[in-house]
């Protein structure tokens, strides 16, 4: 297989019943492509399903030998990735089949290391709910301290940035961190402000308690080595948007 552009790191844990739809929908785009997914010691049918996809020669497929929590597990998908750009989707969600074509073209336009997209939201069944979450076309550093715009789904990265600063803090949102980190360097984040992200909303994930999530949003400021005056200010921006984001329609 010739070098891909873009490698798709997939973590994949306990997701038989929707990793499916993700992995089609990355192998549907017109892109020059990797796909690696990364079982994370699953222990219901997911290698099964997955196992039907093997003899697709752009997917790249790995077991670790321990759960290694999502975190880390892309962290080792940056590792493999061979291609220029790296991007994630989590094994629930699924992309539009120009979601990656589009994406490339802008980040090359603009210049820039980081690319996310709108999204819209799916009930635990996979049914849209008309409910899109939009993103502004410009990102900056400041932006985010208030409010996290970039949804890991939906994420086009450079490969050297991903391994420049890799996810950490798992008990907090490691990804939010590491985008903040990426716009402390780099300034300016681009997105297209349409749902190419099918994001599927659940409660059993990581962060699906709204109070756990408030907590592992605080402790993202305290890992970025703000002042606890500095956090409290942060996390009250960051709450007020999220009332705004999910509940006023």
């Amino acid at each position: 297989m010739e070098k891909p552009v873009v490698s798709v790191i997939m973590p994949a844990y306990n997701c038989e019943k929707f990793i499916a739809k993700a992995i089609e929908s990355v192998l549907v785009q017109n892109v020059s492509l990797e796909l690696i997914i990364l079982n994370d010691c699953a222990t219901d049918g997911t290698e099964r399903v997955i196992q039907q996809y093997l003899s697709d020669q752009r997917i790249r497929y790995v077991k670790n030998d321990r759960n290694m929590g999502v975190a880390r597990t892309r962290n080792e998908g940056v590792r493999m990735a061979m291609g220029e750009y790296v991007a994630f989707l989590d094994s629930d969600d699924w992309w539009e089949r120009e979601k990656l074509s589009r994406q490339l073209a802008l980040i090359k336009k603009e210049k820039k290391v980081l690319c996310s997209t709108g999204r819209e939201l799916v009930d635990i069944n996979g049914n849209l709910t008309g409910r899109e979450i939009p993103v502004k076309e410009t990102i900056t550093y400041s932006m985010m301290l208030k409010q996290n715009w970039i949804n890991c789904s939906s994420v086009l990265l450079k490969r050297k940035v991903a391994e420049e600063f890799p996810m950490e803090h798992e008990d907090s949102h490691e990804d939010y961190i590491t985008w903040l980190k990426i716009l402390q360097k780099y300034q300016y984040a681009c997105a297209i402000n349409e749902p190419l992200l099918k994001y599927r909303l659940s409660s059993q994930g990581k962060s699906g308690s709204k109070l756990k999530s408030a907590k592992m949003t605080f402790k993202v400021y305290r890992y970025m080595g703000f002042s606890w005056w500095k956090s409290i200010g942060c996390f009250i921006c960051y709450a007020c948007n999220g009332v705004r984001k999910y509940i006023i329609k």
